[in-house]
Protein backbone atom coordinates (compact mmCIF):
# COMPACT_ATOMS: atom_id res chain seq x y z
CA UNK A 1 0.00 0.00 0.00
CA UNK A 2 1.28 3.32 -0.82
CA UNK A 3 1.71 6.09 1.44
CA UNK A 4 -0.85 8.55 0.54
CA UNK A 5 -3.26 5.14 0.65
CA UNK A 6 -2.07 4.48 4.13
CA UNK A 7 -2.42 8.34 5.20
CA UNK A 8 -6.00 7.93 3.41
CA UNK A 9 -6.86 4.84 5.37
CA UNK A 10 -6.25 6.40 8.61
CA UNK A 11 -7.75 9.60 8.08
CA UNK A 12 -10.75 7.67 6.94
CA UNK A 13 -10.30 5.80 10.63
CA UNK A 14 -9.61 8.36 13.25
CA UNK A 15 -11.76 11.26 11.72
CA UNK A 16 -10.08 14.66 9.71
CA UNK A 17 -10.62 17.05 12.63
CA UNK A 18 -8.02 14.80 14.49
CA UNK A 19 -6.06 13.93 11.57
CA UNK A 20 -6.16 17.79 11.11
CA UNK A 21 -4.66 17.88 14.68
CA UNK A 22 -2.24 15.08 14.77
CA UNK A 23 -0.67 16.93 10.80
CA UNK A 24 0.01 20.48 13.03
CA UNK A 25 1.44 18.65 15.53
CA UNK A 26 4.07 16.88 13.76
CA UNK A 27 4.32 20.33 11.75
CA UNK A 28 5.40 22.06 14.36
CA UNK A 29 7.35 19.51 16.07
CA UNK A 30 9.37 19.56 12.94
CA UNK A 31 9.39 22.90 13.05
CA UNK A 32 11.33 22.96 16.74
CA UNK A 33 14.09 20.00 15.52
CA UNK A 34 15.09 22.06 12.51
CA UNK A 35 14.81 25.11 14.56
CA UNK A 36 16.94 23.31 17.52
CA UNK A 37 19.68 21.81 14.56
CA UNK A 38 19.82 25.26 13.54
CA UNK A 39 20.78 26.95 16.65
CA UNK A 40 23.17 24.09 17.10
CA UNK A 41 24.98 24.39 14.57
CA UNK A 42 25.41 28.41 14.56
CA UNK A 43 26.67 27.54 18.35
CA UNK A 44 29.41 24.96 17.21
CA UNK A 45 30.09 27.65 14.03
CA UNK A 46 30.56 30.41 17.21
CA UNK A 47 32.68 28.44 19.04
CA UNK A 48 34.77 27.05 15.86
CA UNK A 49 35.30 30.71 14.73
CA UNK A 50 36.60 32.03 18.05
CA UNK A 51 38.82 29.30 18.67
CA UNK A 52 37.14 27.84 21.64
CA UNK A 53 37.69 24.81 20.19
CA UNK A 54 41.12 24.55 19.55
CA UNK A 55 42.73 23.10 21.95
CA UNK A 56 46.47 24.27 20.94
CA UNK A 57 44.88 27.83 22.68
CA UNK A 58 45.07 26.21 26.34
CA UNK A 59 48.38 24.81 26.06
CA UNK A 60 49.80 27.27 28.18
CA UNK A 61 46.54 28.62 30.40
CA UNK A 62 46.75 25.80 33.47
CA UNK A 63 50.71 27.46 34.36
CA UNK A 64 49.97 31.13 33.34
CA UNK A 65 47.19 31.15 35.88
CA UNK A 66 49.15 29.25 38.57
CA UNK A 67 51.99 31.56 38.23
CA UNK A 68 49.96 34.61 38.46
CA UNK A 69 48.02 33.55 41.40
CA UNK A 70 51.12 32.81 42.82
CA UNK A 71 52.62 36.28 42.21
CA UNK A 72 48.94 37.46 43.60
CA UNK A 73 49.18 35.76 46.89
CA UNK A 74 48.89 37.02 49.67
CA UNK A 75 46.78 39.69 48.86
CA UNK A 76 48.43 43.45 49.56
CA UNK A 77 46.20 45.51 51.93
CA UNK A 78 48.59 47.49 53.11
CA UNK A 79 47.59 50.53 51.07
CA UNK A 80 43.76 50.41 52.59
CA UNK A 81 43.79 53.90 53.94
CA UNK A 82 43.93 55.08 49.79
CA UNK A 83 41.32 53.37 49.40
CA UNK A 84 38.54 54.88 50.99
CA UNK A 85 37.47 57.61 48.59
CA UNK A 86 37.54 55.18 45.80
CA UNK A 87 35.33 53.07 47.19
CA UNK A 88 33.05 55.54 47.70
CA UNK A 89 33.07 57.20 44.38
CA UNK A 90 31.96 53.45 43.35
CA UNK A 91 29.16 53.20 45.23
CA UNK A 92 28.42 56.67 44.70
CA UNK A 93 28.37 55.84 41.09
CA UNK A 94 25.77 52.77 41.11
CA UNK A 95 23.05 54.40 43.57
CA UNK A 96 23.71 57.81 41.78
CA UNK A 97 23.49 55.66 38.16
CA UNK A 98 21.01 53.22 38.83
CA UNK A 99 18.32 55.81 40.84
CA UNK A 100 18.35 57.99 37.62
CA UNK A 101 18.06 55.64 35.18
CA UNK A 102 15.20 53.94 37.24
CA UNK A 103 13.67 57.38 37.17
CA UNK A 104 13.99 57.96 33.39
CA UNK A 105 13.03 54.12 32.54
CA UNK A 106 9.86 54.57 34.34
CA UNK A 107 7.93 57.25 32.40
CA UNK A 108 9.64 55.68 28.95
CA UNK A 109 8.55 52.27 29.79
CA UNK A 110 5.11 53.60 30.01
CA UNK A 111 5.39 55.24 26.72
CA UNK A 112 7.03 52.30 25.16
CA UNK A 113 4.47 49.41 26.25
CA UNK A 114 1.77 48.66 24.02
CA UNK A 115 -1.66 50.24 24.91
CA UNK A 116 -0.42 52.26 27.55
CA UNK A 117 1.01 55.16 25.95
CA UNK A 118 0.24 56.97 22.72
CA UNK A 119 0.62 54.56 19.80
CA UNK A 120 2.52 57.46 17.83
CA UNK A 121 5.21 57.88 20.57
CA UNK A 122 5.65 53.62 21.05
CA UNK A 123 8.23 53.21 18.27
CA UNK A 124 10.35 56.20 18.81
CA UNK A 125 10.61 55.24 22.49
CA UNK A 126 11.54 52.03 22.17
CA UNK A 127 14.21 52.71 19.55
CA UNK A 128 15.57 55.56 21.94
CA UNK A 129 15.77 52.69 24.80
CA UNK A 130 17.36 50.47 22.46
CA UNK A 131 20.10 53.05 21.56
CA UNK A 132 20.69 53.41 25.55
CA UNK A 133 21.14 50.08 26.19
CA UNK A 134 22.94 48.87 22.88
CA UNK A 135 25.46 51.19 23.17
CA UNK A 136 28.24 49.84 25.77
CA UNK A 137 28.73 51.62 28.98
CA UNK A 138 32.70 52.42 28.06
CA UNK A 139 31.38 54.16 25.19
CA UNK A 140 29.22 56.27 27.34
CA UNK A 141 31.91 56.88 29.88
CA UNK A 142 34.23 57.94 27.17
CA UNK A 143 31.25 60.17 25.54
CA UNK A 144 31.26 61.71 29.10
CA UNK A 145 34.12 62.06 29.75
CA UNK A 146 35.22 64.37 27.25
CA UNK A 147 31.79 66.01 27.97
CA UNK A 148 32.19 66.51 31.98
CA UNK A 149 35.56 65.56 32.39
CA UNK A 150 37.42 63.00 34.82
CA UNK A 151 35.93 61.85 38.21
CA UNK A 152 33.07 59.80 39.38
CA UNK A 153 30.16 61.94 37.59
CA UNK A 154 30.84 60.69 33.81
CA UNK A 155 30.52 57.14 35.39
CA UNK A 156 27.22 58.74 37.11
CA UNK A 157 25.81 59.57 33.67
CA UNK A 158 26.87 56.64 31.44
CA UNK A 159 25.53 54.24 34.46
CA UNK A 160 22.23 56.31 33.87
CA UNK A 161 21.99 56.03 30.46
CA UNK A 162 22.58 51.80 29.99
CA UNK A 163 20.51 51.65 33.12
CA UNK A 164 17.62 53.42 31.25
CA UNK A 165 17.68 51.34 28.39
CA UNK A 166 17.43 48.33 30.25
CA UNK A 167 14.93 49.46 32.95
CA UNK A 168 12.79 50.81 30.43
CA UNK A 169 12.60 47.49 28.74
CA UNK A 170 11.74 45.81 31.54
CA UNK A 171 8.90 48.16 32.77
CA UNK A 172 6.96 48.22 29.32
CA UNK A 173 7.20 44.51 29.56
CA UNK A 174 5.98 44.40 32.98
CA UNK A 175 2.76 47.48 32.12
CA UNK A 176 1.98 44.85 28.93
CA UNK A 177 1.77 42.04 30.90
CA UNK A 178 -0.64 43.68 33.70
CA UNK A 179 -3.89 41.72 34.33
CA UNK A 180 -6.28 44.46 32.72
CA UNK A 181 -9.45 42.27 34.39
CA UNK A 182 -9.19 44.16 38.13
CA UNK A 183 -8.62 47.52 36.65
CA UNK A 184 -11.75 46.76 34.15
CA UNK A 185 -13.71 46.26 37.59
CA UNK A 186 -12.21 48.85 39.03
CA UNK A 187 -13.30 51.44 36.16
CA UNK A 188 -16.76 49.86 36.46
CA UNK A 189 -17.61 51.15 39.77
CA UNK A 190 -16.05 54.69 38.89
CA UNK A 191 -13.12 54.69 39.71
CA UNK A 192 -10.63 56.75 38.43
CA UNK A 193 -7.70 56.09 35.91
CA UNK A 194 -5.07 57.75 38.69
CA UNK A 195 -7.12 55.22 41.23
CA UNK A 196 -6.48 52.17 38.77
CA UNK A 197 -3.03 52.64 38.54
CA UNK A 198 -2.57 52.96 42.05
CA UNK A 199 -4.51 49.71 42.91
CA UNK A 200 -3.89 47.71 40.30
CA UNK A 201 -1.54 48.47 37.89
CA UNK A 202 0.70 49.59 40.35
CA UNK A 203 0.93 46.49 42.78
CA UNK A 204 1.37 43.92 40.07
CA UNK A 205 4.64 46.04 38.58
CA UNK A 206 6.09 47.29 41.55
CA UNK A 207 7.66 43.39 43.00
CA UNK A 208 8.91 42.61 39.30
CA UNK A 209 10.19 46.17 39.26
CA UNK A 210 12.09 46.51 42.43
CA UNK A 211 13.65 43.10 41.56
CA UNK A 212 15.05 44.70 38.89
CA UNK A 213 16.02 47.94 39.97
CA UNK A 214 17.77 46.20 42.73
CA UNK A 215 19.27 43.65 40.45
CA UNK A 216 20.64 46.56 38.27
CA UNK A 217 22.41 48.48 41.02
CA UNK A 218 24.27 45.20 41.50
CA UNK A 219 25.41 45.02 38.02
CA UNK A 220 26.16 49.19 38.62
CA UNK A 221 28.56 48.36 41.09
CA UNK A 222 30.50 46.27 38.65
CA UNK A 223 30.15 48.02 35.77
CA UNK A 224 31.05 51.24 38.08
CA UNK A 225 34.27 49.95 38.62
CA UNK A 226 35.38 48.77 34.83
CA UNK A 227 34.77 52.62 34.22
CA UNK A 228 37.69 53.30 35.92
CA UNK A 229 39.54 52.34 32.90
CA UNK A 230 38.75 55.72 31.15
CA UNK A 231 38.96 58.02 33.62
CA UNK A 232 35.37 57.84 35.77
CA UNK A 233 37.60 57.21 39.12
CA UNK A 234 36.34 54.56 41.26
CA UNK A 235 38.42 50.77 42.64
CA UNK A 236 38.39 50.64 39.14
CA UNK A 237 41.12 52.99 38.61
CA UNK A 238 43.32 51.45 41.12
CA UNK A 239 42.71 48.02 39.78
CA UNK A 240 43.68 48.98 36.42
CA UNK A 241 46.86 51.03 37.78
CA UNK A 242 48.08 48.01 40.27
CA UNK A 243 47.94 45.82 37.15
CA UNK A 244 50.19 48.36 34.51
CA UNK A 245 52.51 49.19 37.93
CA UNK A 246 52.77 44.48 38.22
CA UNK A 247 51.21 44.80 41.44
CA UNK A 248 49.28 42.13 41.28
CA UNK A 249 49.39 41.27 45.30
CA UNK A 250 47.79 44.97 45.95
CA UNK A 251 45.31 43.87 42.56
CA UNK A 252 43.90 41.03 44.28
CA UNK A 253 43.55 42.56 47.58
CA UNK A 254 41.33 45.66 46.06
CA UNK A 255 39.45 42.88 44.21
CA UNK A 256 38.35 41.13 47.18
CA UNK A 257 37.36 44.33 48.43
CA UNK A 258 35.32 44.33 45.34
CA UNK A 259 33.98 41.42 46.16
CA UNK A 260 33.21 42.75 49.86
CA UNK A 261 30.99 45.13 48.40
CA UNK A 262 28.98 43.24 46.22
CA UNK A 263 28.21 40.97 48.43
CA UNK A 264 27.28 43.63 51.04
CA UNK A 265 25.07 44.93 48.23
CA UNK A 266 23.32 42.14 47.51
CA UNK A 267 22.59 41.31 51.04
CA UNK A 268 21.10 44.60 51.43
CA UNK A 269 19.10 44.74 48.08
CA UNK A 270 17.62 41.49 49.94
CA UNK A 271 16.78 43.44 52.58
CA UNK A 272 15.20 46.18 51.02
CA UNK A 273 13.30 43.86 47.97
CA UNK A 274 11.95 42.05 51.28
CA UNK A 275 10.78 45.21 53.25
CA UNK A 276 9.40 46.31 50.50
CA UNK A 277 7.55 43.84 49.42
CA UNK A 278 5.57 43.52 52.74
CA UNK A 279 4.53 47.07 52.75
CA UNK A 280 3.21 46.24 49.22
CA UNK A 281 1.65 43.50 50.18
CA UNK A 282 0.29 44.81 53.61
Amino acid sequence: MSADAMIETRTKQIGPDLAAILMLGRRRAWRLSTACIVAFGIVVAAFIYAGALDPKRYADTLPTLITLAGDAFPPDFSRWQKWGKPLLDTLAMSVVGTVLGALAAIPLGALAARGIGPAVLRIPVLLLLNILRSIPGLVWGIAFVAAVGFGPLPGIFALACHSTGMIGKFCAELLEHVDPAPGAALRSQGVSEIGVLRFCVWPQILPRLIDVTLYRWEHNVRAATTLGVVGAGGLGLEIVTAFHLFEYREALALIIVLLALVTLINLAGARIRAHLLGVVSA
